[in-house]
């Protein structure tokens, strides 16, 4: 399978809807997760980059939908989705966001994955379960990536992967789990290849 080189991901555009995003041709893999999950951090440890996604200390900053070419081929890209379910922001403003997400995922034919960060202490919260049966509507596959695993013992973080991996065993033709750390680099080979498995062209 090709490998792609995630560290020459560059910024290409942000859109507020679906209908202002980049054609709709191509492969690319979105990333989503609740806003204190650790989505942009991981986004710059796949892509060996310390500001291409923005990490603030304000969960739920990201309210646009951004994109990133890979490997300098605008057909090749990684999709950066407002964070949910933790921002401080008004109501009206969440039930947007949800259904910007909802039709995003629901109508980007070049979607080929969608790319799922659960804090390893905190995992399955209603809104990712929201995004799970999402995907399963779409019968789009799903890579959950259970981020800040450095802040748990190894045996405690491989408890919780387990945990996850029991209460989503009827979706596991369509989901994947991993344990990752943006901080400690933990995971990245594993999280890359999944990402390869879904840009790279077909043989």
């Amino acid at each position: 399978m090709t490998r792609l080189n995630y560290h020459t991901a560059r910024f290409i555009i942000s859109a507020p809807t679906l209908a202002l995003c980049p054609p709709d041709n191509g492969r690319e893999v979105a990333f989503a997760g609740r806003s204190n999950a650790g989505k942009s951090s991981a986004i710059n440890a796949l892509t060996q980059q310390n500001a291409l996604a923005r990490t603030s200390k304000t969960p739920g900053r990201t309210q646009l939908i951004n994109f990133f070419n890979v490997g300098g081929d605008d057909g090749r890209r990684l999709v950066d989705l407002p964070g949910y379910g933790f921002a401080k922001v008004p109501e009206k403003v969440k039930l947007e966001w949800q259904r910007h997400l909802a039709e995003y995922l629901q109508r980007r034919a070049s979607l080929q994955g969608l790319m799922l960060m659960m804090d390893v202490r905190h995992p399955l919260s209603e809104f990712d379960e929201m995004m799970l049966g999402w995907a399963d509507e779409q019968d789009m596959a799903v890579h959950i990536l259970l981020t800040k695993a450095d802040k748990l013992k190894p045996g405690a973080a491989k408890n919780s992967l387990l945990e996850v991996r029991r209460r989503l065993r009827e979706w596991e033709d369509l989901v994947s789990v991993q344990l990752f750390s943006a901080l400690k680099r933990q995971g990245l080979d594993e999280a890359q290849a999944r990402l390869d498995s879904w840009l790279a062209e077909p043989a």
